[in-house]
């Protein structure tokens, strides 16, 4: 089954180099380092030890923070190897680590495609002393190098939806092979933890999520205020990781809404900021661009605007601190839901779709603890961010709940670290 799969990839290659070139028109960044994705990498400076992280894009680059930070600490004569999938994702790393890529502490390359042969040679190329996957990243001839080059393989922070769980039961010999290539696997949840065991995964221990140590930046916070000044009095609704199909709903709901709400809109992928602006022109709805408001040191914004566009990356604390209410999106369509985590650390209540199944456990957990509420449509999510919005006492109540609901989940980091760090000094021995 696995040759097969291997066989297939080959196949899809040319396919594969199609799609980067032909999402380049909107996202250069996928026509950059091409070279690496067959396997191809530049030289690089020896290191005594090399701990590779699988941070797939923008999410887990983020959740991965806490984690190399605290890895940085502990082995501080390691570096850190991060490979990713998308642009975005190694865009968010450079940002998040740019000190560290200075001081050679660590070092950004694609991941190349899941051939035997390119992985073989990127385990080559750099020697890493450990592997470490995050959340659902499962790639079966990665994981087979790594047994047949003796690297040991962790998967962190771990989840895995009744949705994967189904799909993953279709090629059960590939991955019952993959998931006993893991020394050891760090759970979010207990029911993460169960589904992964179906598959063989063995030292499975529950962690929490590794999302929740991560902690608003000072400065992120201080353009949020910034921002907010921009804005005025009016009260935020912020949309945050919209994906396609959801804006088209928000905006006919905002149409039938009579509010003075500003709109806060930011997609979650970069490659669609031009065409969510194109949707807004088209229905004439009185809309600034963040990437006109430089550093925040002009005009106001207009009190006729109605939507205030988030065009920028590596900004999503600044927006969750200049809004009142956060939605969190790819949640109206089924698309599983996005991370509602860093809303919470800034003390954000949460309005959040049907669709959550990427994130269940947390999201029935928020709204246990009166930090979110689910809705079902884009016209309800406007009612309910009206009533909220006119109802402060409610909304500042939310607010502490969610908040304290973030700070209740912190430790997974240290928790993840202490199960890491023999087996990293098991290879330096």
């Amino acid at each position: 089954m696995r040759l097969l799969y291997s066989i297939i990839w080959w196949l899809i290659l040319p396919v594969a180099l199609f799609r980067l070139y032909w999402r380049g028109r909107k996202e250069p960044g996928y026509r950059r380092h091409i070279p690496e994705r067959l396997g191809f990498f530049p030289d690089t400076v020896p290191a005594k030890q090399r701990i590779w992280i699988h941070a797939v894009s923008v999410g887990e680059t983020r959740a991965s923070e806490p984690l190399i930070r605290a890895l940085l600490s502990r082995f501080p004569e390691c570096q850190i190897l991060l490979t990713h999938m998308t642009p975005a994702g190694r865009v968010t790393g450079h940002d998040l680590f740019e000190t560290e890529k200075r001081f050679n502490r660590l070092i950004q390359v694609y991941l190349p495609y899941d051939t035997n042969t390119m992985m073989r040679r990127f385990i080559r190329h750099y020697g890493p002393c450990a592997c470490i996957l995050l959340e659902t990243e499962i790639w079966p001839n990665l994981i087979r190098q790594c047994v047949k080059n003796q690297v040991p393989l962790a998967l962190v922070n771990a989840r895995l939806s009744e949705r994967s769980l189904k799909k993953g039961q279709k090629i059960r010999s590939i991955m019952n092979e993959a998931a006993r290539g893991f020394s050891l696997v760090a759970a979010q949840t207990q029911t993460d933890a169960q589904r992964l065991k179906q598959f063989g995964s063995e030292n499975i221990v529950v962690t929490g999520s590794v999302k929740f140590d991560i902690d608003p930046p000072a400065s992120a916070l201080a353009k949020g205020e910034k921002l907010r000044k921009l804005i005025g009095n009016r009260p935020v609704l912020m949309c945050a990781s919209t994906r396609d199909g959801e804006e088209v709903q928000i905006l006919d709901a905002l149409e039938k809404l009579d509010t003075q709400a500003l709109m806060l809109l930011v997609p979650r992928h970069p490659q669609r900021f031009e065409e969510v602006a194109q949707l807004i022109e088209t229905r004439r709805i009185p809309m600034i661009r963040r990437s006109v408001l430089n550093d925040f040191s002009g005009k106001p914004i207009s009190p006729d605007t109605r939507i205030l566009l988030g065009d920028s990356m590596g900004e999503m604390f600044m927006y969750y601190a200049a809004c009142d209410i956060a939605f969190i999106g790819g949640s109206l369509e089924k698309l599983g839901g996005q991370n509602l985590i860093e809303a919470c650390a800034v003390g954000k209540p949460v309005l959040i779709g049907p669709h959550t199944f990427n994130f269940e456990a947390i999201t029935v957990d928020a709204i246990r603890e009166k930090a979110a509420i689910r809705i079902t449509t884009a016209t309800e999510l406007m009612q309910q961010a009206n009533d909220l919005l006119t109802d402060k006492t409610r909304c500042r109540e939310m607010g502490h709940n969610a908040q304290q609901f973030a700070k209740k989940q912190h430790g997974a980091t240290e928790r993840t670290l202490a199960l890491l760090a023999p087996l990293i000094e098991s290879t330096a021995s």
